[in-house]
């Protein structure tokens, strides 16, 4: 017996794949966009949060609106394109790696706010 509602999958059936790839990209595009108003609009409590200078919240808040309204417009396409979907992957894996390498080599000296819970403010 069919569950599923007029206009539905039925219950046993996944949605097509290009479905699936569209709604990925739409909710990552929302939640970049999301970051990204945030860092825009409180760059200099989140930068003092992060412990990090607020002109990088500001360039990353900044890239991560323009990355966010390009995924959107990805997502919005019935057939999203191989090479662009390729190329917001790549970016992802750079934004992680360059990260990872920011911490490691030193560029940056954030605090442990969100890891272990103690506070982003220095000690006196």
């Amino acid at each position: 017996m069919d569950h599923s509602t007029p206009g539905s999958l039925p219950a046993n059936r996944r949605p097509p794949a290009q479905a699936r790839l569209r709604r990925i990209l739409a909710m990552d595009a929302a939640g970049m966009t999301v970051f990204a108003l945030a860092y825009l609009l409180a760059a200099g409590p989140v930068a003092r949060a992060l412990g990090v200078a607020e002109q990088l919240v500001l360039v990353a808040g900044a890239l991560m609106l323009a990355i966010g309204a390009g995924v959107g417009l990805l997502a919005s396409r019935f057939r999203p394109p191989a090479v662009p979907v390729r190329l917001v992957i790549a970016i992802g894996i750079a934004w992680a790696l360059a990260s990872v390498v920011s911490l490691a080599l030193g560029w940056l000296h954030p605090s442990t706010a969100g890891t272990d819970g103690s506070s982003s403010r220095p000690s006196p």
